[in-house]
C-alpha cells in the first residue's frame, strides 16, 4: 500500500461522502451533459487536493458539510480548468483516457468546462462563507494567468527558471494554497495556523509540478505514459532550465538552437531529454525538491502535533518519491 493509498484509506468515509456530493453537484436533466460528467467521474484522479482541504481542516475539527463543499469547490474547478487547459492544448488523452475534446469536439468541452466551474462557485457558495468563495475566484483568476504565463513563456522561447516559478506558483501550487486555506476557514481557523498551511501547501505544490516534469525527460516506456509532450508545445521545465543556463556546458547552444524551432522532431526530443538527464537537471530538480521539502516541514513544525500533520509530511514525501 502506498503512503497515499494508506491515508486515503484512513479518510475513505469523507472521500466516499466527498464523491457523493460531487455526483449529486452535477446532476442534470441534460442527456449530453449527464453522459460526459458520468464518463468523467468514471476517470477521477488521486483528488490529492480535496484530501488536503478535508486534512487540514480536521486538525481543528469535524469535516462537516461546510468542510465538504469546500473541498468540492476545489475539485470542481481544478477538473474545469483541465478540461480547458485539454482544449488549449488539443490534448487527445488524459489518464490514458480520450479526453472531452477529443470524443465530443472544443465547443462542447468548452462547455463542460464551463458547467464544472459554475458547479465549483454554488458549492463554495453553500458555505456561505464569503471568504471561502474569495479564495475560490481568486484561484480562477490564478488558473487563467498560470495558462496565460505558459503560453506567452512558451512563445518567446523563455529559459529564465524564476519565470517557471510563477507559472507553477499560479498552474498548479494555488490549487494546494486554495485547499489548505479553505479547509482552515471552513473550520474556523484564519491565524497563524492558516498561514503555516498555506505556505506548506506552496512548496508541496512546486514539489509536486517539479516531480510531475521530471517525468517528461524519460522514455514514454519506461515512465508508463507519454513523455515529452512538454517539450513539443515549447514549455521548459526545471531539469532543462538548469542545464541551459549551466556556465560554459558544451552543447548548450546548439540545444538552444532546437528549442527555438517551430516543430521537434522525435529524435530531437529524446536527444534533448538526454541531455537534460546527462547533465545534471534530473538531480538538480530533486535538490531543489528537498529544500523545498524541509521548508514545508518546518511550517508544519509550527502547529501542534497530530494525525493531520503527520499525514501532510507523508503527503509531501509521496510526492517526491512517487513514480506515476
Amino acid at each position: 500500500m502506498t503512503i497515499l493509498e494508506s491515508i486515503n484509506h484512513n479518510h475513505r468515509a469523507e472521500l466516499q461522502r466527498l464523491n457523493e456530493r460531487i455526483s449529486n453537484q452535477l446532476e442534470n436533466s441534460n442527456t449530453l451533459m449527464s453522459r460526459i460528467v458520468m464518463s468523467l467521474l468514471r476517470t477521477k484522479g488521486k483528488q490529492i487536493r480535496p484530501l488536503m482541504v478535508m486534512i487540514c481542516a480536521g486538525m481543528f475539527g469535524p469535516v462537516d458539510d461546510k468542510v465538504l463543499a469546500a473541498a468540492v469547490a476545489v475539485e470542481l474547478l481544478h477538473n474545469a480548468s483541465l478540461i480547458h487547459d485539454d482544449v488549449v492544448d488539443n490534448s487527445p488523452t488524459r489518464r490514458n483516457m480520450p479526453t472531452v475534446n477529443a470524443v465530443w469536439d472544443n465547443h462542447i468541452a468548452v462547455l463542460v468546462g464551463d458547467f464544472f466551474t459554475s458547479s465549483a462557485m454554488q458549492e463554495a457558495i453553500s458555505t456561505a462563507d464569503l471568504r471561502i468563495v474569495d479564495v475560490l475566484c481568486r484561484l480562477g483568476r490564478s488558473l487563467s494567468l498560470g495558462e496565460i504565463d505558459q503560453i506567452y513563456n512558451a512563445r518567446e522561447h523563455s529559459f529564465n527558471e524564476n519565470n517557471y516559478y510563477r507559472i507553477i506558483d499560479y498552474k498548479t501550487a494555488s490549487l494546494f494554497v486554495a485547499s489548505a486555506e479553505m479547509g482552515c476557514l471552513a473550520a474556523g481557523v484564519d491565524d497563524y495556523r492558516l498561514e503555516a498551511l498555506s505556505e506548506y501547501a506552496l512548496l508541496f505544490g512546486r514539489c509536486f509540478q517539479i516531480r510531475d516534469d521530471i517525468f517528461d525527460y524519460f522514455p514514454a516506456e519506461k515512465v508508463g505514459k507519454p513523455t515529452g509532450n512538454d517539450l513539443r508545445e515549447g514549455k521548459m521545465s526545471l531539469p532543462l532550465l538548469y542545464v541551459l543556463n549551466r556556465e560554459g556546458l558544451e552543447g548548450v547552444d546548439d540545444i538552444k538552437k532546437m528549442l527555438m524551432s517551430d516543430t521537434l522532431s522525435d529524435a530531437e526530443i529524446s536527444h534533448i531529454q538526454a541531455f537534460a538527464r546527462d547533465n545534471g537537471g534530473i538531480d538538480y530538480a530533486f535538490d531543489v525538491m528537498e529544500r523545498l521539502r524541509k521548508r514545508a516541514c518546518e511550517c508544519l513544525s509550527k502547529l501542534p502535533q497530530c494525525t493531520g500533520r503527520d499525514e501532510l509530511e507523508q503527503l509531501i514525501d509521496f510526492t517526491i518519491s512517487r513514480n506515476f
